[in-house]
């Protein structure tokens, strides 16, 4: 496939690079240890107390948030709190990822440690996901093995209800999508992250899974007691409202790092994917002052190669590996002080990539053009 693509201005004067002729789905005339060697030997050093720095600062300022929303407790504080708050909780959740993936330190027990405090405190089970999240490294841009926001295909896309289509294209249900992942994963795909008998996990696994689910439940049942004691609006004021808004973070990042770029990408199966090709069609997204506080992971294409680089070294690992990469990297639009531009990607995304096609080794996603004239409860 041949993609004709033009300059586009987008925004702060930055300019697209024409990729005229370029097709992004032609395998790379490059390998893997040639990114590997353009990127400087001290960008894959982890320090284990710089890790533990962000991690004291994270802390602090959830800590910081709690008591004045205790102490001020009015209406006009809250709207201020709640997206202070998720945005502090999504920090939190991006730090336990690193934990998962051993970019945090080289000890696997302050890796458990650290990553089961962080990721119990947001209600995630924290192996659980770091196991899930490990396959869809693995495989990523794969249609069938990939894990994380993985494209239907047309015969999986054809067996839901509608009512099951239009929650999953239309916003806002996307984005409150990822506690139903962690029950049930995505449509076509069974297992649970709680279950240590999944078939997300080997019989080797399990004991990490039920350890991570235990800690989940201690979580859980301290939010409880609290609800108990302090009231359950107050608690949903203090806690619930947070935790959607880093639902919400979750699932519009880690959607936007696989889809709705300005040009469809494509997706592989079979002989057409590798390890290589299939991490070149994750997308870099610039957060604005927001990338510090969520430690760049909008900085992903060569986090999803090299998940082992620290979050603290990304950025010049990138720069690094863009003379290698050419046109296989994407550049990001610049963001203004909030990243209200990638709203439309995910907007176009969602109404745009439906499904991909049940045969072909590189699929690209069609859309279904009767979606938006079904109604909810209209049967097939």
């Amino acid at each position: 496939m041949v993609q004709v693509l033009s300059l586009q201005h987008v925004g702060n004067g930055a300019v697209l690079e024409d990729q005229t002729c370029f097709d992004p789905s032609a395998p790379p005339p490059f390998k893997i240890a040639d990114i590997r060697a353009a990127i400087p030997k001290h960008c894959w050093e982890k320090n284990p107390w710089r890790s533990v720095s962000y991690v004291v600062r994270d802390v602090f300022i959830v800590f910081a948030l709690l008591y004045a929303a205790i102490r001020f407790n009015t209406w006009l504080f809250w709207p201020l709190y709640w997206p202070a708050q998720g945005t502090m909780f999504w920090a939190l959740f991006v730090l336990g990822h690193d934990c998962g993936h051993g970019s945090f330190s080289n000890s696997l027990k302050l890796n458990s440690l650290v990553g089961h405090i962080l990721h119990s405190s947001i209600l995630v089970p924290y192996h659980g996901w770091r196991i899930s999240h490990r396959t869809h490294h693995q495989n990523h841009g794969h249609v069938e093995n990939d894990e994380s926001w993985v494209p239907l295909t047309e015969k999986v896309y054809k067996s839901l209800d509608n009512m099951t289509r239009m929650l999953r294209f239309t916003v806002p249900f996307p984005v409150f999508a990822y506690p139903f992942y962690l029950w049930g994963r995505s449509p076509g795909k069974e297992g649970s992250h709680f279950s240590p008998y999944s078939n997300l996990f080997s019989p080797g696994e399990r004991k990490d899974v039920a350890t991570s689910t235990l800690c989940w439940s201690i979580m859980l049942c301290v939010l409880v007691y609290l609800s108990i004691v302090m009231g359950p609006i107050f608690m949903f004021k203090l806690y619930g409202v947070p935790y959607l808004i880093f639902v919400m973070w979750l699932d519009f990042v880690t959607y936007l790092h696989h889809h709705g770029y300005s040009q469809k990408l494509p997706w592989y199966r079979g002989k057409e994917w590798s390890y290589l090709r299939g991490g070149l069609t994750t997308i870099d997204r610039d957060y604005g002052w927001i990338n510090n506080i969520h430690h760049d992971i909008g900085t992903h294409v060569i986090h999803h190669l090299f998940p082992q680089i620290p979050h603290y070294h990304l950025v010049e690992a990138t720069n690094s590996a863009k003379a290698v990469l050419g046109k296989y990297y994407r550049e990001p639009q610049k963001s203004g002080p909030v990243p209200v531009h990638l709203v439309k990607y995910l907007l176009h995304s969602i109404s745009q990539d439906h499904f991909v096609s049940d045969s072909g080794d590189i699929v690209y996603y069609q859309t279904d053009p009767e979606l938006r004239k079904d109604s909810w409860t209209k049967s097939n």
